[in-house]
This record gives structure tokens, sequence and C-alpha cells, in this order.
């Protein structure tokens, strides 16, 4: 299960942008991924690599769009099995749960639709029937990748990982994608109109064993 609790921020309200090659469009894909998997879709097709107003890629420069980043954190980090997961608080935040591809544990994808309200969202286990699911080496770091617009501005073309902005390198290579490494009893902070792939080693599913 998430929990989650409103930490700050005043009116939410519904998360507005245009279909076109900025962080709002993230938002969208990543939550459509997150809900078909659910319902045990094995493919996805996105409409355009490049072309048309939301293709991955810029259609001039080939540069990637924010939603390139957002797929390929998705591609890294989410497994193919798919956990149950509810919480209890805003249908702003959403919340899927996947075991962790190539390692142990789980990976979360948080969802903040809000424009004004950040959570915090803690992970615990709800399973009566598996007491031992949960947190089992509190030593472990926990993996946060941060997605945000640059500047607060859900329109910009420029997505920040962690605060740092995401751009190819001097040879147009893909930049490192590295996490931030957070003490795992630490409630998960979501900011306004923010993506978070959260990967947790040390919280046992026995579905991901």
């Amino acid at each position: 299960m998430v929990a989650e609790s409103t930490t700050s921020g005043a009116e939410i309200s519904p998360l507005r942008y245009r279909v076109g090659a900025c962080l709002g469009i993230n938002h969208w894909y990543l939550d459509q991924l997150g809900m078909t998997s659910t319902f045990n879709h094995k493919v996805y097709c996105r409409q355009a690599l490049v072309g048309g107003n939301y293709g991955l890629l810029d259609t001039t420069t080939f540069i990637p769009n924010p939603d390139y980043y957002g797929a390929l954190l998705w591609h890294r980090l989410m497994g193919s099995k798919v956990l149950s997961v509810s919480h209890e608080g805003s249908p702003y935040l959403r919340a899927y749960v996947h075991c962790s591809k190539k390692e142990s544990g789980i990976t979360v994808l948080l969802i903040n639709m809000s424009n004004s309200t950040t959570f915090e969202v803690s992970l615990l286990n709800e399973n009566l029937y598996h007491p031992e699911v949960g947190l089992r080496n509190r030593n472990t770091p926990r993996e946060e990748y941060h997605l945000t617009p640059k500047d607060g501005n859900i329109q910009s073309k420029v997505v920040l990982l962690n605060g740092t902005p995401l751009v190819l390198t001097q040879s147009l290579h893909i930049p490192e994608m590295n996490p931030k490494l957070v003490d795992p009893s630490s409630p998960i902070k979501v900011k306004h109109d923010s993506i978070v792939f959260v990967h947790s080693k040390s919280f046992n599913a026995p579905a991901c064993m």
C-alpha cells in the first residue's frame, strides 16, 4: 500500500498543459503506461518516435523531449511483474508499483497531477496474510529519481532530474541518470507537477523474489 499525506500547497487544481513537447505530456504518458500495465497489457505503442505534436524526439534537432527520459526510466526500472497498490488521499496523486527490473525489491512510480500541492508518501504493508512483506534492511538506501520542469514551468521543454537539467552531452549521448540516495525509513516527497521513480531494494515483496 502507498499511504500519503498532504504537506503543503493551497487549493488543488487539475494539471493543465497543451499537448506537445513538455513535461506535462510525460504525466499523461507515464500514467497511461502504469494504468494499462495493471490490466495486464504487454505492449504499449507510442504513435510517433519523431513527428506530429508529441513525438519522443524533436522533429528538427532530434533532441529527446522530456517524455523520452520518462520512458527511459520506465524501461530501466520497471519490471514486468505488476503489484497491487492503493493509497488513501488525493486523486491527483497516481501510484504504480512493479517488481524492479534488474535488481531486488520494488520500483514505485508516483505522479503528482496537482500544480500546487506537495505530497509525502510512505510505503506500508497491509497484507495481513504476509506480515513479512515490507522493509527488511533499513540500512540499504532508497534510490529516487525526481523529474521536475525547469523553472517550475510545466510547459518547459527541459526536464530536471534531481535538480539537474537533462541535456545531451557534448558527444550527443544521453546524460547519466543517477538517483539520489535516501534513508529508506523517510517519507518520499513528491513536489507539485513532478514525477518520481523510487527503487526500494529493501522492500520485501514475495512476488518479486
